[in-house]
Formats: C-alpha cells, sequence, structure tokens
C-alpha cells in the first residue's frame, strides 16, 4: 500500500501540524518508514500514541542555524572519534515508540556498531545520547519542553533546546532539574561532549 499525502500551500504555513488516524491501525515501523519515504518534503514525526506530525520546510533563517549547529558538533566529533553527529533529517525509534527527528544528534560509535545494515539504512533504533532541538517561530515553547522531556525519559544524557527568539537555551539531564541559561555567548558539552563549546554568536544572529 502507497501512503501519500498531500497538502494546499496554505496548510503548510500552518505547519507544524498533526494528524490522528484513528480509527485506523497504528503503522508498523516499516510502513512509517515507507510513509515518510512517500512524504519527503516534509518532516514527519510519530508520538508514541500513534499521533503523525508534520512540519514543512524550515526558513532561511532557522535553516542557517541549523546549519551552523551541525557544522560545529560535526567539527569536534571528528576530532573527538568517539560518536557520530546526524542532521535533522534522521529519524530515531524510541523505546516509547515514537519516532522523532532532532536538529542535531549525537551518538556513541560503540552503540552504533550494534546495528545491523539494515537497521542503520531505516530509522536508527535507538535514542540518541546528546540532541539539540532548535525553536523556531512557529514553535509553542510548552510543546518543545515537553519533547525535551520525552527525549530524557528515554534515554538522551544531554539535551540542549536552543530559543533564539529570546536569547534562552534549555539543557535537559536524566535526574535533574531543568537550567535555563540567557544571553550565553557559549556553552559547554561536558561531560557528555568533552571539549565540545558552541559559540552561540551564529545561533543568536542569522549571519546573512
Amino acid at each position: 500500500m502507497a501512503f501519500t499525502l498531500t497538502l494546499e500551500p496554505e496548510l503548510r504555513d500552518m505547519m507544524p501540524m498533526s494528524i490522528d488516524l484513528r480509527p485506523l491501525p497504528m503503522m508498523t515501523d516499516e510502513e512509517f518508514f515507507l510513509f515518510c519515504q512517500a512524504n519527503r518534503d516534509l518532516r514527519i514525526e510519530r508520538t508514541a500514541s500513534g499521533e503523525i506530525i508534520m512540519m514543512a520546510p524550515v526558513g532561511g533563517e532557522t535553516g542557517r542555524r541549523n546549519a551552523n549547529l551541525v557544522t560545529d558538533l560535526t567539527i569536534w566529533a571528528r576530532a573527538n572519534k568517539q560518536g557520530v553527529v546526524f542532521d535533522s533529517s534522521t529519524g530515531f525509534d524510541l523505546p516509547s515508540g515514537a519516532m522523532r527527528s532532532p536538529d542535531a544528534a549525537w551518538v556513541r560509535r560503540d552503540r552504533l556498531a550494534q546495528l545491523t545494515a539494515d537497521q542503520k539504512r531505516k530509522f536508527l533504533p535507538l535514542c540518541p545520547d546528546f540532541i539539540i532541538e532548535l525553536r523556531s517561530s512557529s514553535d509553542v515553547l510548552r510543546t518543545a519542553q515537553d519533547k525535551m522531556g520525552e527525549w530524557i525519559a528515554n534515554g538522551v544524557q544531554l539535551g540542549w533546546l536552543i530559543d533564539p527568539t529570546e536569547r534562552n537555551v534549555y539543557i535537559y539531564r536524566p535526574d535533574y532539574a531543568v537550567e535555563q541559561l540567557q544571553n550565553q555567548m557559549t556553552i559547554s558539552g561536558e561531560p557528555v561532549l568533552p571539549g565540545f563549546v558552541l559559540e552561540l554568536s551564529t545561533i543568536w544572529h542569522a549571519g546573512f
């Protein structure tokens, strides 16, 4: 069965949007993967309850910020050699049954080595060790914060929610209260990412 979805332009402007497919049966992981491949123009996630969340391509400012995040993290990871960086187009099948795609993620190589070749080609069946979520102007802060809590509950060891509009960074760790930093110029990934420091000036200013 082919799963395709066409959205009118005015609906795309309302992203993100969610679709409840009940009473249809929940798609299997394989069916959901094929559904996402058939709708490549959209960034698609699935909640633990089976709700489908769709987001349109981002605007220029958010795209530039995402690129800077992934670039800086990749430069550090290549020198560190202990893990692999993934961008916002990568899906992760979480223990809760959700499939989520953070704006940037890092996973230890020893964990990735346990995956089969087929598993590496599809949504990765694990939770990243570190993730970054970048809040865009269309994102509701409370929703973004709830998503960060979901990441931590599924196994993320360190997560950053970056809000360029308010120049806030929310730091999430297991068993710790959320830490909020305002108008910082740098942020350290210690101890999960030893030696990684993100320069936030490239995030606070779009750069073009």
